[in-house]
């Protein structure tokens, strides 16, 4: 019977594995193979492309109007990724902090926006920030204006509902790498007289890295691509990196150039992963080298017996948040 079982079982593994890694094959890696073979054929005058192997797309990317669309881009996508990284990390920290009751409310609150399609969420914005918007007619309201604010079709307005719609993607990988945070370092450190900015520095911020870098990816990434935003928010004057690839495929039919400014967002994403990977790694090799040792017992106040002369026990994180 219980070779019977442990057989189900490897079966059941096997077809599980197997069956992501097909599904991972056939509608991701092909894709992404598919789209770097275009970028290196040439434009056909009437298919998509031809079968003309060549680099002039990549070197087009090198042209003024290309590197202002991508510096426009990145300027926005850095600034809306600051922005929810400074709103979301606290927010996150209280979430991870608060008590059993409160915890799943608070959680709740992050989730509803992915009950709404974010297409609806960003034509609401129009509602708040319009000419005859909420924003303005409170401001008017309260005569801290005489004229209605013109933030619709401008950068400020592309940055407003890129933050909005990107923010719970920072709260949620952060909520998870600060719930798995160890307190017991934070009061040991409390405990060698170090401040909250200090074990915050020294502790709290190395031990959730990933989380920082996994919410900077998600939202970093979409900010760069996501063309229906600057379209509505920032009208005709905002081409980002997102509309000119949708231009390309859409409105000029220019496949081959589309697929080589695709192909910089993929190198883009491998980077930012292996990013993640190292930070990664880089928590898990000082909980392995030992430089959050001390165990729950030195943590806790109660340390066990050392050798007469021998130095005091704790973790090299507290002990360097504390100054010792």
């Amino acid at each position: 019977m219980r070779a019977s079982a442990g057989g189900g079982a490897s079966l059941f593994r096997a077809f599980s594995i197997g069956s992501t890694w097909l599904w991972l094959g056939a509608f991701a890696l092909l894709p992404t193979l598919a789209l770097l073979l275009v970028s290196l054929l040439d434009r056909g005058e009437t298919d998509f492309f031809i079968p003309v192997l060549t680099v002039k797309n990549y070197q087009e990317l090198f042209s003024p109007v290309f590197l202002t669309v991508l510096w426009d881009s990145v300027r926005l996508a850095i600034l809306s990724t600051l922005v929810c990284l400074l709103i979301g990390y606290p927010f996150a920290y209280r979430i991870a902090r608060a008590s059993a009751k409160w915890r799943p409310w608070l959680l709740l609150l992050v989730i509803i926006p992915f009950w709404t399609n974010s297409l609806i969420r960003t034509y609401a914005l129009i509602l708040i920030i319009g000419a005859q918007g909420m924003l303005n007619k409170a401001l008017l309201g309260l005569g801290l204006i005489a004229a209605p604010l013109e933030m619709m079709y401008t950068d400020f307005a592309v940055f407003i509902g890129l933050s909005y719609t990107l923010l719970p993607f920072m709260v949620l990988p952060l909520y998870a790498s600060i719930e798995k945070l160890d307190t017991r370092l934070l009061d040991a450190a409390k405990d060698l007289g170090a401040g909250s900015l200090r074990s915050f520095w020294h502790i709290t911020l190395p031990l959730t890295l990933p989380g920082i870098v996994a919410g900077c990816m998600l939202v970093f990434l979409p900010s760069l691509g996501m063309f229906y935003v600057p379209e509505i928010l920032g009208g005709a004057k905002n081409l980002l990196l997102g509309t000119f690839i949708k231009n390309q495929f859409l409105v000029a039919n220019n496949w081959p150039l589309g697929a080589a400014a695709s192909s910089v967002m993929t190198i883009l994403l491998v980077i930012m992963a292996a990013l993640y990977r190292l930070s990664s790694l880089r928590v898990a090799g000082r909980d392995h080298k030992g430089l959050l040792s001390g165990g729950p017992e030195e943590l806790n106040g109660r340390s066990p017996r050392r050798p007469s002369g021998a130095g005091p026990s704790m973790p090299q994180a507290a002990r360097k948040a504390g100054g010792l």
